[in-house]
């Protein structure tokens, strides 16, 4: 997974990576949850995927528009 630069230094995010039709969102409490085309619409994921590369907006993003649209979740030890 890359770093998530957290431009705005308040994200809930820490790292993310970019998968066929989708993107893996790893935030602070250690859970990373697979957001795809199918559970989350492709138009969201294209978004995600851009604010992800921004460094910015994409914990806003995903509390607003998708915030239980995932497909799995996962939690690290």
């Amino acid at each position: 997974m890359e770093s998530y630069k957290n431009l705005s230094g308040n994200s809930g995010v820490t790292a993310y990576a970019v998968v066929d039709e989708g993107i893996l969102v790893r935030f602070q409490d250690g859970g990373i949850y697979l957001y795809t085309y199918e559970s989350a619409g492709r138009s969201n994921i294209e978004r995600m995927r851009a604010l992800a590369a921004e460094g910015r907006g994409l914990s806003t993003y995903i509390s607003r528009q998708v915030h239980d649209d995932y497909a799995a979740k996962f939690v690290r030890d």
